[in-house]
């Protein structure tokens, strides 16, 4: 069993920055692919970062490409997102996921584990 809590959300505007952060319990962190996902009022999740087990591989939404980086740290149990030039459409609650390395993609599918979600809102 793996427990997700992210941390990081908040209020910010229109070109600024953010540092999402998702903490996790459990021995087998770095066993697990990690995913960032976001879902918007009335909108559908949608992928938007993926980091591999050693993180040494890195997969990301096209319209985050250049401004949002997914990295993590195995020894913290620990994944992050740092998201700069933040846009009005950035806005969504965001959450992170565990998955096993061949199953977990793009897909939310593909993921055994979610945490709760930390609110992004980014004003114009």
């Amino acid at each position: 069993q793996v427990q997700l809590v992210e941390s990081g959300g908040g209020l910010v505007q229109a070109g600024g920055s953010r540092r999402l952060s998702c903490s996790t319990s459990g021995r087998t962190f770095s066993s697990y692919a990690m995913g960032w996902f976001r879902q918007a009022p009335g909108k559908e999740r949608e992928f938007v970062a993926r980091i591999s087990v050693s993180g040494g591989i890195t997969t990301y939404q096209d319209s985050v490409k250049g401004r949002f980086t997914i990295s993590r740290d195995n020894a913290k149990n620990t994944v992050y997102l740092q998201m700069n030039s933040l846009k009005p459409e950035d806005t969504a609650v965001y959450y992170c996921a565990a998955g096993r390395p061949y199953n977990s993609g793009t897909s939310a599918t593909g993921y055994d584990y979610w945490g709760q979600g930390t609110q992004v809102t980014v004003s114009s």
